[in-house]
């Protein structure tokens, strides 16, 4: 249920009644716009009736939501969200570009990698980690010391960090060394993982599961604002299905669909999405003409000798001319790179 009050409405009205709320037991969220704020409260919707609301001058109307996911719906913040990382704003008029190697192998490659991307116009670097592999043979990651690498690219370059967490037990040391915390396709629905990465505060990028739909997804990233952390950014990798030419078949439609059933920032993620290189930049510049707010690249000094998804993975000259396509087509639709 949402109570939205009426414009004007004073930081004393507006406290009065989250305080009625929280007294009947409901779990409350407030959604100020520029205009109206918005109340969301969460519980049994059957007593909601007995408060009368409505007859308080400062709310305008009470409204029932009727969709599973609350927090994250267009009925309870209408205007998109913009996530504020250092001097940075996911979701307004610039497309952020997330790039670097899927696992930080060396220190001479991160920061080879890190200088080129910052050259080119990334305003993020992405690295793993921790690398969770469909094999237990395949390279694992450098774990803590990865961290410290990709610490020491963002000291030099200024860039900023997204990497993944996979473990509930490693969430406090990777929010140590992270600006954003990414939640991989194989972790979308461990939701105990979510509940521990809503306690950082920290930015979450929560990458679609290969199978899940739109509101199994959406429903994932109410975990997250449910526990007072509603930094979350949806990331599209592609989801699986009878074709095996790609990795995965990219869903752009996902643009679209969540920008309207959602207030919350899209990442696409050409590389997993297709899995080869020579399609990354074909549907970088298509996702953003759908309105992505941001693109995560893979990028490789040398993608034939990556530890890890290198026919997937653009060289540093492949990056260089990916970001000047984007800037032509970003420009079209009014935004910035």
């Amino acid at each position: 249920m949402i109570i939205v009050m009426r414009r004007g409405a004073t930081h004393e009205q507006v406290e009065e009644i989250t305080d009625r709320l929280k007294q009947e037991g409901f779990s409350v969220h407030l959604s100020e716009g520029v205009e109206k704020t918005i109340v969301g409260a969460i519980g049994d919707r059957s007593r909601l009736e007995s408060l009368a609301l409505e007859a308080y001058p400062a709310v305008d109307k009470v409204v029932p939501i009727l969709r599973p996911y609350k927090l994250a719906g267009r009925e309870f913040h209408p205007e998109d969200t913009v996530i504020e990382i250092g001097p940075h704003k996911i979701g307004g008029d610039q497309v952020h570009v997330m790039a670097g190697p899927c696992a930080v192998e060396s220190r001479e490659q991160i920061l080879q990698t890190a200088r080129a991307v910052k050259a080119a116009g990334a305003t993020i670097l992405r690295g793993g980690a921790f690398k969770p592999r469909t094999s237990p043979y395949s390279f694992q990651g450098l774990e803590e010391k990865g961290l410290q690498l990709l610490a020491e690219a963002r000291d030099e370059t200024g860039l900023l960090i997204v990497t993944e967490v996979v473990d509930p037990r490693n969430v406090e040391l990777v929010s140590n060394y992270a600006d954003i915390l990414q939640i991989g396709a194989r972790n979308m629905q461990n939701f105990f993982l979510l509940r521990e990465v809503a306690k950082t505060g920290r930015p979450v990028m929560l990458k679609r599961g290969p199978s899940a739909t739109y509101e199994e997804w959406i429903m994932a990233a109410e975990y997250v604002m449910a526990g007072g952390n509603y930094n979350v950014m949806f990331c599209e990798r592609g989801i699986r299905t009878f074709e095996t030419y790609t990795r995965n078949t990219l869903d752009l439609c996902a643009v679209p669909v969540l920008k309207q059933l959602s207030h919350l920032p899209v990442v696409v993620d050409p590389s997993h999405g297709t899995g080869r290189w020579n399609l990354v930049q074909t549907m970088s510049v298509a996702a953003v003409a759908a309105g992505a707010d941001a693109l995560i690249v893979e990028v490789h000094p040398d993608p034939s000798k990556a530890l890890s998804d290198g026919p997937q993975s653009l060289t540093l000259e492949n990056f260089d001319g990916l970001m000047q396509d984007l800037r032509q087509v970003v420009k079209l639709s009014g935004r910035h790179i």
